[in-house]
């Protein structure tokens, strides 16, 4: 590529650099170029609902991080996975849209001490603007974005069961998870929907950067590593990239926005010289900025399952393999239904097993018997699996550099139940888990509990182990770059996105959120760059 100078540079091209960039060229009139790790694109497969279930344990769009082994987890080292390609997480994700609670934002704007900016309300017009909902069209929801929103092109007669076993233990059945209120039982909606003739996926290259393909403001490279951030007098003006093993160095007349993800976020800030200084100095890189905070304040959900087989066929066992594979395709193809226009996991749970009003776990259901390979031996089969998320863990982790090597992974410390609340509130699910499966219709089909079982839930020392052993990612990490007020010394970036110390520098990912929200985090990392683009064009208008 010709050497040019554009007026934002967007260090990554997931969810948030897709929608920021979109605003800034289709509603501003700047240039833009994403610079993008990844492939340009997935493939035919992964545009359809069900097509990410190929893809779960593999790394063709992933990357594979081992966490630190963990004391609390007996020495364990959970699997962390990222996104590896343009449109980020959300070209690979479940596709599962949830915004999270009104309290998750109106936090923010109450530690950046003011009550409208970051609040929900002021984000709202944010999820809204973006958004083409299939269902809804209200203060809550937009029809005229790019982002398709839909509920499941297909249930499963267990996602049915579940949904009338959790109002049979009182929970109210709950429309619309991203309107009023959260807490209640459900069918979730997907970021896909109708495109042409089929429902596929919305990912953020579909949805916001393709409608830009012709216009010339925007460039995209990707199988692009971007090394370091040029910083010259405090001030970041380039960065330098490798492709096909090349070196590049591009200018940004404006800024440079960081939008790399949680992990690889912090760890460019760190390569380019902003972050802990003695960290920074044993791996050799000259001290820029010495900002002890980058890397800390990582979040996740995460999520350990109960698990039972049913007397019956249920569920969605076998339908990806031989005949009811070729079925369920040529259903798809020619009628645009059936199984393939689902994500397989299409209801949850929004409760407090401590009995409060605002939701503390989310409790997937999937009508199948999973567990990812390092952490069980049980074979798929007819069943159910319910994965009990916590939304708001106390714990916090933590990112550091391997070396100053830019193709080196991070360093990634979890930390999943570093904190004895975030195991209790664990284990109060679990217990409400085994009460579904008790409850009709679930009741009569239920053939056994593989895991956790009687005899661990009624040992607590079996029952801490248990939940160690199986304790998994629910792949959203969040909050390396946090923002926060002037004057908070563990804040990165202020409540503009911009970097403390360094000019002409932003965050726009979810490394910037204080606290993770209580949801899925793609639907808020588009929020944050849609917000970012507004903040970003009204400094520079």
């Amino acid at each position: 590529m010709p050497e040019k100078t554009y007026d934002f540079i967007i260090a990554g091209g997931g969810s948030a650099a897709s929608v920021a960039a979109m605003r800034l060229v289709r509603d501003f009139g700047y240039s833009v170029l994403i610079i993008e790790r990844g492939a340009p694109a997935t493939n035919r497969v992964m545009a359809m609902p069900a097509g990410y279930m190929k893809y779960l344990a593999k790394d063709t769009f992933l990357e594979m991080h081992k966490t630190v082994p963990q004391p609390q987890l007996g020495g364990r080292a959970p699997t962390v996975p990222v996104a590896k390609v343009l449109g980020g997480g959300s070209a690979v994700n479940a596709m599962v849209y949830m915004r999270g609670q009104r309290e998750d934002y109106d936090g923010w704007a109450a530690g950046l001490g003011n009550t409208t900016e970051w609040s929900y309300e002021d984000l709202l017009g944010h999820f809204t603007g973006i958004e083409s909902n299939a269902k809804f069209n209200d203060r809550y929801h937009g029809i005229g974005g790019n982002l398709r929103v839909s509920d499941p092109g297909h249930l499963s007669g267990t996602t049915e069961d579940f949904l009338r076993a959790a109002q049979g233990l009182g929970h109210k059945y709950n429309p619309d998870f991203n309107g009023e209120r959260q807490n209640g039982v459900g069918v979730m909606q997907h970021t896909y929907g109708q495109w042409g003739r089929y429902v596929e996926r919305s990912d953020a290259k579909k949805a916001f950067l393709d409608p830009l393909a012709k216009d010339d403001r925007l460039a995209v490279v990707t199988q692009a590593l971007v090394e370091r951030i040029i910083i010259e007098n405090g001030v970041a003006t380039g960065v330098v990239y490798r492709r096909n093993g090349e070196s590049h160095t591009v200018r940004a007349g404006r800024e440079v926005l960081v939008a790399a993800g949680t992990y690889n976020s912090a760890k460019l800030m760190m390569l380019s010289g902003i972050g802990p200084a003695d960290h920074l100095r044993e791996n050799g890189i000259s001290v820029r900025l010495d900002q002890p905070a980058v890397g800390q304040n990582l979040q996740d959900h995460h999520e350990v399952p109960v698990i039972a087989t049913t007397k019956g066929k249920s569920g969605y066992f076998g339908e990806d393999k031989g005949w009811p594979m070729v079925r369920n395709g040529l259903q798809y193809l020619m009628f645009n239904s059936g199984p393939v226009t689902t994500t397989g996991i299409e209801s949850c749970l929004f409760f407090d097993p401590d009995g409060g009003s605002r939701p503390t776990i989310q409790l997937y259901c999937a009508p199948i018997v999973y567990l990812d390979r390092d952490v069980s031996a049980a074979e798929p089969t007819w069943g159910v699996t319910f994965t009990t998320c916590l939304l708001r863990p106390k714990a916090r982790g933590s990112v550091k550099l391997a070396s100053a090597d830019p193709e080196a992974q991070p360093v990634v410390d979890c930390n999943f139940f570093g904190d004895p609340d975030d195991l209790r509130l664990t284990i109060g699910a679990l217990r409400h888990a085994r009460e579904l499966l008790a409850t009709e219709p679930f009741a009569s089909k239920i053939d056994r509990e593989l895991l956790p079982g009687a005899e661990v839930m009624a040992d607590d020392d079996k029952l801490n182990h248990y939940c160690g052993q199986t304790v998994k990612t629910n792949y959203h990490p969040v909050g390396t770059l946090r923002m926060g007020p002037d004057g908070d010394t563990s804040a990165v970036v202020d409540a503009r996105l911009r970097v403390r110390g360094i000019d002409r520098l932003r965050v726009i990912d979810c490394s910037i959120m204080p606290q993770i929200v209580s949801g899925n985090t793609n639907a808020p990392a588009m929020a944050i760059g849609s917000k970012a683009a507004s903040m970003i064009a009204a400094d520079h208008s």
